[in-house]
């Protein structure tokens, strides 16, 4: 058994209804699937139920890292699986912050929670010891940012720590809260922060301070040195720079920007909120994750006056990047950058996924200028543009004062569905869609994606090459080969873990030196054929706990506004979204025999 497997396969398993906990190790796992992704699903497989209620006790959360953690530049990220409250299939979200090397150094690869607490709580992992602590005094509390100071005064000392907590959302159930980690990061995408509120879990603290050895230090730092200097060459200097808020404005040129609900690719006032204009005017500090060369994380400094004193001020530091200055400003028509600064940071305070509160509150826009809803549910007027009601409505979320934001905090989907305007409701599966509106292939990743995100695929990118190079839309089976081996290859990423921002630097060459580095005994054609598997099992569970892709709703806003490779015919998208399911259905029939969890599926998805 390779040595760095051994450091790495402990698993960690947290019990709520119990308060127990017990430690496996999962050499197998981590031996077959590297870690990550590959990791997680096998463990969310092991112990949830295709049936689990995703707000139930029955619902499990793993987090898992990767061989690749607290070893190499950008090798930052945790990888989480769960059900998703939004859509009822599992699901995964990723974070970055000091989350992964905390783990790794309390000496853990995976965690597995389990169950719900009769009682708020937080859990503590301080290497072996592992505390259920009452959280009582901590439930309500408004700002995630405060939950995360009052644990760190705490909690002093050394080693690596991490504070991941929800907010007032989570604690609520809206269906797309988030779990904050540092402040800054996020398990954004899918609901994690309320699958955290139904446990009555309001933060879980890893405190790491193990050490280990490298089983070829001299060969470690040949390839750490080669991969140092790609990360913090061209392949990331924009990510420096200005973030990913680098993208506003081409995209706003290229007419791919989602403004006013999707009704449009361009922003009268791109430039306002640009990342050239946040860094010119704004810009205040950048940070990065642990290990991470780059420092992607782009803070903004407002000021603002306190009311009884002249003169005196407070200054508040908001993170910002391109989906929430798509989602709450562009596609709510907000150019004023201190307005559009104050909606964020209303919305990390309340601990929402930004892209989903966004679309929900754009949605609920249009469908007040239609007269479907009146002041009477949204109680302020929804304006384009107007930042300060904004800022109301996204507290109302979180409160629901009423049957309209309470029907709102479960998605544009079903608030569509219950007050009209579906034909304008942007959602894939149920789940809000991130900043782009590039052409089919990004719409079709979106309609058979796992996270939900711009970063299941990468198909912007796709959209974005074909404008460029003038080259012809692809047939719908060609662009679902291209957006399944993109993919694909992004499982070995998500399984080692390494940023995504860092996918330039780690080649398919470079991924095979680190790993053998370490010991493994693994080649390129050997990890395409494993990142393909790993794709094939993650949709393979989703299909058995009952998704059925081919009736999903493709939103018909997306067909009617033009893209940059023109308008999308809605059976393009269809025949995409069918040749992927034959694609993991042909998987299913081959490994279905022993496997219990294709078993269980129903013979409509089967067939």
């Amino acid at each position: 058994m390779n040595s760095w497997i051994k450091t790495l396969s402990r698993t960690l398993y947290l019990d709520l209804s119990r308060k127990q906990f017990w430690i496996e190790e999962r050499d197998d796992l981590f031996s077959k699937w590297l870690g990550g992704t590959g990791v997680a699903i096998q463990l969310y497989r092991e112990e949830s139920s295709r049936r689990a209620d995703p707000l139930g006790p029955e619902n499990v959360v793993v987090f898992a890292i990767g061989p690749l953690t607290g070893v190499f530049p950008m090798a930052s990220k945790v990888v989480s699986v769960f059900k998703s409250p939004l859509n009822g299939y599992v699901t995964e979200s990723h974070a970055g912050g000091r989350a992964a090397t905390a783990i790794r150094y309390a000496g853990y690869g995976a965690i597995v929670i389990k169950g719900s607490s009769d009682m708020p709580v937080y859990i503590v992992i301080d290497e072996e010891k592992v505390r259920f602590r009452d959280a009582g005094a901590l439930w309500g509390m408004r700002s995630s940012e405060t939950v995360g100071k009052v644990l760190r005064e705490a909690m002093p000392g050394a080693g690596y720590r991490t504070i991941m907590r929800i907010g007032r959302a989570g604690e609520k159930l809206v269906r797309f809260s988030n779990l904050t980690v540092e402040t800054y990061r996020h398990f954004g995408r899918m609901g994690l922060g309320a699958v955290f509120g139904s446990k009555k879990l309001k933060a879980l603290v890893i405190i790491g301070r193990k050490g280990f050895k490298l089983p070829n230090p001299r060969a470690y730092r040949e390839v750490y040195r080669e991969i140092y200097e790609l990360t913090k060459g061209p392949a990331t200097r924009k990510y420096h720079d200005l973030g990913t808020a680098a993208n506003i404005i081409p995209l706003d040129k290229l007419g791919a920007l989602p403004t006013r609900n999707f009704s449009s690719g361009r922003f009268d006032g791109a430039r306002e909120i640009s990342g050239e204009k946040l860094a010119e005017d704004n810009l205040s500090r950048r940070l990065a994750c642990t290990a991470c060369p780059v420092a992607c994380i782009h803070l903004a400094a407002i000021r603002e006056e306190y009311e009884d004193e002249k003169y005196f001020y407070k200054t508040e530091f908001v993170p910002y990047d391109h989906e929430p200055i798509y989602a709450l400003g562009s596609n709510l028509g907000i150019s004023d950058r201190y307005g559009l600064l104050k909606l964020i940071k209303v919305v990390e305070d309340e601990g929402l996924d930004s892209i989903s509160t966004g679309v929900v509150l754009s949605w609920a826009t249009e469908a007040f200028e239609r007269e479907l809803i009146s002041i009477k549910d949204t109680l302020v007027e929804l304006r384009w543009g107007n930042w300060r009601n904004y800022v109301k409505a996204v507290t109302y979320i979180v409160l629901q004062p009423n049957e309209f934001y309470a029907t709102l905090a479960l998605g544009v989907e079903e608030a569509a569905l219950k007050y009209g305007g579906v034909d304008f409701a942007l959602a894939f599966n149920r789940v809000e869609p991130a900043g782009y509106h590039t052409g089919p292939l990004y719409h079709s990743s979106l309609a058979i994606g796992f996270r939900h995100s711009h970063l299941d695929a990468g198909a912007y990118s796709i959209d974005q090459s074909l404008v460029a190079s003038g080259t012809p839309v692809p047939s719908p089976e060609e662009a679902a080969k291209m957006i399944i081996e993109e993919e694909s290859w992004r499982q070995i990423l998500n399984s080692m873990v390494v940023c995504l921002f860092a996918r330039g630097a780690y080649s398919k060459n470079i991924v095979e030196k680190a790993l053998k580095a370490l010991g493994y005994e693994i080649d390129e054609s050997r990890l395409v054929e494993l990142g393909k598997q790993i794709y094939l099992e993650k949709h393979a569970v989703k299909l058995s706990e009952g998704f059925e892709p081919e009736k999903m709703r493709i939103p018909k806003r997306v067909l009617e506004t033009p893209t940059p490779l023109g308008n999308i015919p809605e059976e393009y998208v269809r025949k995409v979204v069918r040749h992927y399911i034959k694609l993991v259905r042909e998987y299913i029939e081959k490994v279905g025999s022993s496997n219990e969890v294709f078993r269980e599926i129903d013979s409509t998805s089967a067939t």
